[in-house]
């Protein structure tokens, strides 16, 4: 084999699916879907920890429930964005080359963002009470352990939601979507105009956790300016998570 013909083989190979804890499956094809995947991750953690806070955390604690508040209101800014990019984006791309099989997977994809969006305003009202220095102690209590619940019910139906489309529709997307197709897509329907400290926290919150590979690969495809960004937004964020989590038990942080 000549060196022309080698250096074409390596530049067509599709890219190692990054399979992270906690993921379904890892669809193999030409489209590298790391950054999909540790967003993936990111949600499942939060949802993890949020359900291990509301166990922990005293309900007369306001200041710690106003500081989960708003790391709540954070993951449904980003959740919600998410979501955004691929119904505007991805699942009417995909729509327009699937076969009649293929598209009820992606309409029931469709349908689940519309069931996760009505839970996450339950919970935000109940952070919210909980985060009131006015609330009465009884209901603070009655507060606290109707929000686990819902925290429970969200964490089962946003997980069951993100298994389905890592199993079945990215298997669609990698059947019918190019890596050109991917990076068109992802610039227009995903890397909205955000703020600088938007970013410095952003970026940190989505590299909680990740296995070095992991963060690694996702700095080299997002670009070294984002390990900079990560860099120096990390001791805000870990500040803010030490007030939103400081009751979780050691165990309960991963």
């Amino acid at each position: 084999m000549s060196a022309t013909e080698a250096s074409k083989q390596t530049t067509t190979e599709d890219p190692e699916p990054l399979l992270l804890a906690g993921q379904a499956a890892a669809p193999p094809g030409p489209v590298d879907m790391t950054m999909m995947y540790v967003m993936h991750h990111a949600f499942r953690r939060e949802l993890h920890r949020f359900a291990a806070a509301a166990e922990h955390t005293p309900a007369g604690d306001t200041a710690t429930w106003a500081a989960l508040a708003d790391r709540w209101a954070f993951f449904g800014e980003v959740l919600h964005g998410h979501h955004t990019g691929e119904d505007a984006g991805i699942w009417p791309y995909l729509l327009e080359r699937a076969d009649q099989k293929e598209r009820a997977t992606l309409e029931a994809m469709e349908a689940e963002h519309e069931r996760i969006d009505p839970l996450l305003d339950i919970c935000s009202k109940r952070f919210a009470v909980l985060a009131d220095i006015h609330a009465e102690p009884r209901h603070r209590e009655e507060t606290r352990a109707a929000l686990a619940v819902r925290l429970a019910e969200t964490r089962e139906v946003l997980g069951q939601h993100l298994a389905h489309e890592e199993a079945e529709a990215l298997v669609i997307l990698q059947r019918h979507m190019s890596p050109a197709d991917w990076e068109r897509l992802e610039a227009e329907h995903f890397h909205g105009q955000h703020s600088i400290g938007f970013m410095l926290f952003v970026v940190p919150w989505i590299a909680d956790g990740l296995p070095g590979e992991a963060l690694n690969r996702a700095f080299g495809l997002a670009g070294q300016a984002m390990r900079v960004v990560w860099w120096v937004g990390l001791p805000r964020y870990r500040r803010a998570t030490k007030r939103a989590l400081r009751y979780l038990p050691a165990g309960a942080r991963s």
